[in-house]
């Protein structure tokens, strides 16, 4: 080999190590920056001798960030569900728990039995009629917290919706600059890496499945056939509200459900095109299980009224008048359970702090003055009516007959064995996702082994030095003969 053919040959060399040298301290400065691929590049033997610098490589797994990806919207989703779950349960308080609707109920019962030990202590029926207050109270903070929810769930949507529809944009257009600059030879790798962090952020949302498309552009599918980016970018249509009353539903078209470039689509159930993601929970969290819980709760509050809304029970009422809880301070009416939880109220006549009189309790709520102070009849009535064993008529009650705090226990028993199943649901999912992603950082850069290359890179660079240095010695002897 010629001198001058040594000598490009080693200046090659240099050329390799020096790019090598920079890919090494890109790779490790970026070892932990979200999105990053590791970069590598390709060399081959040049003809006449020497090394040639290929195309710098982004090396990342496509199938396992995909099925991260899935696994990471299904944890949102469950851990979204189990949230909502764990938050009505704790509206409900547990029964240990003084702030609770089952010790709503027993202060209740107690304020009863004690007032009608004694129908003459007038501090003891006061007692009784705030406790019933109290009871009132509490089922309408439970539903306006349930509501509360829901328009919780309704912004969030809002707010997800339009994360979508900017992601989904910038997608479109890294899409059309890696298209650009692989037409034109040029390294795209940190716009790949700028996509990934778009499209994860996205992943958050709905589930996605990634399709490569010609230079290097995606396009993003749901699993259940959702087209979110196919050359062009889907846009989701969304209203949101600014309150949320418990007659507002999807059904009737008082909230807004979702559209796909203009088209509705569903959004509940599992094959609804955004189905398994945080935006999916949350729609189940405002139509679903905010709802079911509503309902379950209208119909313990329609039980306490039909309870004592009942003539046979207080002779002094006529057909027609409320009883002692009471519809919005009106008699009840079968057809207007929905929401009936949030307008409960203890009736005005026998709560003293409405200007009513706690002897009604005693004497009857349509009773026109006192009657005697030792009788406990109706006291005793009131008492035995609250723990009756009764079934509910209401399209949500289970059937059984229990007792008006019975009612209340089933509800919060069915509830936290919901909310426990969604936590095991949660914590499957999440230890999957944790193992994928663990995965996926395992294959990412690896700051030792890169410290490793970069020991051969820079025996390497001393060899082509060598070879330079060798070489110009020669020179510079023939030149001296």
């Amino acid at each position: 080999m010629s001198l001058s053919a040594s000598m490009s040959a080693a200046l090659s060399g240099l050329n390799a190590t020096r790019r090598a040298t920079d890919l090494i301290s890109s790779n490790i400065a970026n070892a932990l920056t979200e999105g990053y691929g590791r970069r590598s590049m390709s060399l081959s033997v040049r003809p006449l001798g020497g090394v040639e610098v290929g195309a710098v490589q982004r090396n990342v797994d496509e199938r396992l960030i995909g099925d991260r990806r899935l696994a990471q919207a299904a944890a949102g989703d469950a851990q979204t569900r189990a949230d909502a779950l764990s938050r009505i349960e704790g509206l409900l308080g547990a029964p240990d728990q003084a702030s609770s609707l089952t010790a709503a109920y027993a202060r209740f019962e107690g304020a009863l039995i004690e007032a009608s030990s004694r129908p003459d202590v007038s501090a003891r029926l006061d007692t009784a009629a705030r406790a019933g207050a109290a009871l009132a109270r509490k089922f309408e903070g439970i539903s306006d917290g349930i509501q509360d929810m829901r328009l919780e769930a309704d912004q969030g949507i809002a707010r997800m919706v339009d994360k979508l529809n900017t992601s989904l944009e910038q997608v479109a257009e890294l899409n059309a600059l890696i298209f650009n600059s692989s037409s034109n030879g040029q390294n795209a790798a940190a716009l790949h890496d700028q996509r990934q962090v778009l499209i994860d952020g996205i992943a958050e949302i709905v589930p996605l499945r990634q399709v490569q498309r010609e230079g290097g552009k995606v396009a993003l599918f749901t699993p259940t056939g959702g087209i979110m980016l196919e050359g062009t970018a889907a846009e989701v249509g969304f209203s949101t509200v600014n309150l949320i009353t418990p007659d507002m539903t999807l059904g009737s078209g008082a909230l807004s459900g979702l559209t796909l470039n203009g088209n509705p689509v569903r959004t509940d159930g599992n094959n609804a095109p955004f189905a398994g993601g945080s935006l999916h929970a949350l729609f189940a969290q405002r139509d679903e299980i905010a709802v079911d819980a509503q309902a379950s709760l209208d119909m313990m509050a329609r039980d306490l009224v039909e309870r004592f809304q009942d003539p046979a029970l207080d002779p002094t009422l006529g057909a027609g008048d409320a009883g002692l809880f009471t519809d919005g301070g009106a008699a009840f009416i079968t057809a207007d359970e929905e929401g009936l939880s949030a307008r409960l109220e203890f009736n005005i006549l026998a709560d003293p702090d409405q200007g009513g009189d706690s002897w009604r309790l005693r004497d009857g709520l349509g009773a026109v003055s006192a009657g005697p102070v030792g009788n406990a009849s109706l006291l005793q009535s009131l008492t035995d009516r609250l723990g009756e064993s009764r079934a509910s008529t209401s399209a949500a009650a289970t059937g059984l007959s229990r007792s008006a705090s019975g009612h209340a226990a089933d509800f919060l028993s069915g509830l936290a064995a919901e909310r426990e199943a969604g936590e095991v649901e949660m914590g499957f999912q999440m230890a999957r996702y944790d193992t994928l992603r663990a995965t996926e950082l395992a294959g990412g850069v690896d700051t030792d082994r890169e410290l490793q290359h970069l020991l051969i890179v820079e025996q390497a660079y001393a060899a082509n030095a060598k070879v330079i240095q060798t070489i110009d010695d020669l020179i510079q002897r023939i030149m001296a003969i």
